[in-house]
């Protein structure tokens, strides 16, 4: 894998434990997100390196920059139809253009626009963005929130082909790591090293509400 792994414990010391923030293993080329589908899909983006066949390009697509955060979701890729788990390296510049587009998935009072205006965003926008709680290896909700980002239309046809450096398959990595967790043995739990992403454009970090 073409992953920078680490102890999570060790990582665990040196992370927030509140606030929003884009949990993500990244350099200035490239963010690693996370998706989980049946092996269909997922053998079949492996092996094109884009997404396509059972794929849909009609429906919203989320992708999920935190490790822990997708393994609470696919239960640690043991859930019908999320058992093939990809490692999605993006290109940062398609990243952050998706979350400058982006538009909360709910009203809240501090957006700057009054409800009804919000909600023609949501209608018109392409792209969502909802802060949900992180979770532990044990799937224990945590303090700090955690990024997920709905695709549709444009923005899912150039993320399931142009916008991919690389896709991996990590689901072998994913059921070695659970046996650590099945096992409450926490001391030997590797993950993705992860620290948050904060951008050079403020009026960004702004929207985002990243510190």
């Amino acid at each position: 894998m073409k992953i920078n792994l680490k102890n999570y414990k060790e990582q665990l010391q040196n992370w927030p434990q509140d606030g929003h923030h884009i949990m993500a293993q990244y350099d200035d080329d490239k963010v690693i997100v996370y998706q989980s589908y049946r092996k269909e899909i997922g053998e079949f983006a492996v092996k094109n390196q884009y997404f396509g066949g059972a794929f849909s390009l009609e429906r919203m697509t989320w992708i999920k920059p935190n490790f822990l955060w997708m393994m609470y979701r696919n239960g640690w890729g043991t859930k019908e139809g999320q058992e093939f788990v990809l490692a999605i390296h993006l290109k940062t510049s398609a990243f952050k253009r998706y979350l400058q587009n982006a538009v909360y998935s709910s009203y809240h009072y501090d957006m700057g626009v009054s409800r009804e205006e919000w909600q023609h965003q949501v209608k018109e926008s392409s792209v969502r963005l909802q802060w949900d709680p992180d979770h532990d290896p044990f799937g224990n909700k945590q303090e700090r929130r955690a990024v997920q980002i709905g695709l549709r239309n444009d923005f899912i046809k150039s993320f399931a082909k142009e916008d991919i450096i690389l896709i991996e398959d990590i689901s072998e990595f994913v059921r070695e790591q659970h046996q650590f967790v099945l096992n409450d043995d926490i001391d030997n739990l590797i993950i993705p090293e992860e620290k948050p992403l904060l951008f050079g454009d403020e009026e960004l970090n702004k929207k985002l509400r990243l510190k």
